[in-house]
């Protein structure tokens, strides 16, 4: 589904169309990175995101890694951390942004600093009122943004989570992309999200690949805004890297599908840099 863009496809309720996160590097060396976007892009995703320095460590800038992606005739997505930033250096961003014609922005509020970050935040603004920032500087540029935000459905009160994406939606955000879906819990939160925002707002579940036990148990201990239910995490007890993987591709696909009646598009977050396993999923989920 390469003829139409990301935002015009979510329109349409049959293409569900397919953003696919990779992570920038972590050093300025952009070779790797580049031949998986190209492989992921070849493989029929709509769109790349980048996210903005994840767990607060530093990567190569999403904004700037963003431009070179979009040079190649890669559209691509990057989030800009509300953490980092004071309004004077976001307007310039984004400013930037628009010049090179990168077309839109995810606005999120940014993983909390490590202790030994040897940085402080900013946090001028929230998502919400970064989104605002945003909307209300879209109308002075020549080439205006497409605004997206994030939507926790592993929230653990959803109702305030809910009440936050609606008011995201009011500040300008066309789609929500949310976490990953890796429980029962998930899928009920993106239903409950889906009967009550505006049609005008668009939902794009997160589907991401578990590909270990160690992985489950890292993302449920250590990573904010996940959880994997854990009776999923079992079923990698004692799995090698090849079935641990199929394994991934089956749960991953399956949470896709089960997502499908509450989904506008797909929000695919590659683990680990394997691009060969999300290329496996996306075709999964077209064929399914």
């Amino acid at each position: 589904m390469m003829e139409m863009d990301f935002w015009t496809a979510l329109n349409d309720p049959v293409l569900k169309p397919m953003a696919v996160e990779l992570d920038p590097p972590e050093k300025a060396d952009l070779t790797k990175f580049l031949t998986g976007a190209r492989a992921l892009r070849a493989a029929g995703a709509d769109l790349i995101t980048l996210a903005d320095c994840p767990g607060g460590r530093p990567r190569l800038d999403s904004c700037l890694t963003a431009a070179r992606l979009c040079w190649e005739g890669i559209p691509a997505l990057p989030h800009l951390a509300a953490r980092d930033r004071n309004a004077l250096a976001a307007q310039a961003l984004l400013m930037g942004l628009s010049a090179e014609d990168v077309g839109g922005v995810l606005l999120v509020t940014g993983d909390k600093l490590p202790g030994d970050a040897g940085a402080k935040a900013v946090y001028q603004f929230d998502s919400i009122r970064l989104l605002r920032f945003v909307a209300e500087l879209d109308r002075t540029l020549p080439r205006p943004l497409r605004l997206a935000a994030a939507l926790n459905v592993n929230a653990r009160n959803f109702a305030v989570e809910l009440e936050r994406a609606m008011e995201k939606a009011e500040a300008g955000a066309e789609a929500l992309f949310t976490q990953p879906l890796l429980s029962e819990q998930a899928l009920e939160n993106l239903a409950a999200a889906w009967a009550a925002l505006p049609a005008t707002v668009k939902l794009c579940p997160g589907v991401m690949p578990i590909v270990s036990r160690k992985n489950a148990d890292f993302m449920n201990e250590s990573v904010p805004g996940i959880v994997v239910d854990p009776a999923l995490a079992e079923r990698y007890d004692g799995l090698d890297r090849a079935a641990a993987e199929a394994l991934a591709e089956e749960i991953s696909v399956d949470f896709a599908r089960r997502a499908a009646p509450c989904a506008d598009g797909y929000y695919l977050i590659t683990p680990f840099g394997r691009t060969a396993l999300m290329q496996r999923i996306m075709k999964g989920i077209r064929t399914d």
